[in-house]
């Protein structure tokens, strides 16, 4: 089970540094209730990651995913177009990175984030986790493989699990930042805020194409079981 978490690592820090979600709850954190915002954005971001890798591991399991003689063959051509989807993502966001020192514009829906309530905050931590494309194709690449390895059902959700805590850990800094650092919390977020604006999405875009080359040398591996 050790050897599968550290498969998925790569893919849990890309999901776990994703700088929109995490600026988003900066953010939140800086109105209203704050707070409470926050944990619906927190929930609903970790409902998404496991509800994706669930659907796949339970698809996976009646398809097969794993025999005794290693992955099946559909396994590895998953990894390999998923390998490609996160290339060419990282080389889209790399080509349309920022300039040195320009903060790039915010979606437009965090313009009105200091009026989200706590149900349109945990919808939006959903969608963020769960239908983002990048975030897609990354719990799907880590599913299939934990899918693959051939571990026990227990044994695969409870690897499941730690990804889905991996890919939070982003997520609950500003929450942890927030709940510990008292009057000092909101230097701390504004300077995280402003940190990940700029040379996050250069950072995130060349993880990506290193996680799809990997996913790219990974299966031809499956497909030879």
């Amino acid at each position: 089970m050790g050897s599968v978490i550290g498969d998925i690592l790569p893919e849990a820090i890309a999901v776990a540094i994703s700088p929109i979600p995490i600026i988003a709850v900066v953010l939140l954190l800086s109105t209203t209730k704050g707070k409470g915002k926050a944990f619906g954005f927190l929930i609903g971001w970790l409902v998404g990651l496991g509800i994706v890798g669930t659907v796949v591991l339970l698809v996976a399991d009646p398809a097969g995913a794993s025999t005794d003689d290693g992955p099946a063959p559909w396994v590895g051509w998953l990894i390999l177009a998923l390998g490609v989807v996160l290339i060419l993502l990282g080389i889209k966001g790399f080509l349309g990175r920022p300039k040195d020192g320009v903060e790039p514009p915010m979606p437009k829906w965090m313009a009105a984030i200091d009026q989200f309530g706590f149900g349109k905050c945990l919808g939006i931590g959903f969608i963020l986790a769960a239908v983002n494309p990048k975030n897609l194709a990354l719990t799907v690449a880590a599913a299939a493989a934990i899918g693959a390895a051939g571990l026990s059902t227990g044994s695969s959700f409870a690897v499941l699990g730690v990804f889905v805590v991996l890919g939070t850990i982003g997520i609950a800094l500003p929450i942890a930042i927030y709940l510990l650092a008292g009057t000092n919390a909101v230097n701390l977020l504004t300077d995280l805020r402003h940190w990940l604006a700029i040379p996050t999405p250069a950072i995130i875009s060349v993880l990506f194409v290193l996680v799809g080359a990997t996913l790219l040398g990974d299966g031809p591996r499956k497909l030879l079981g």
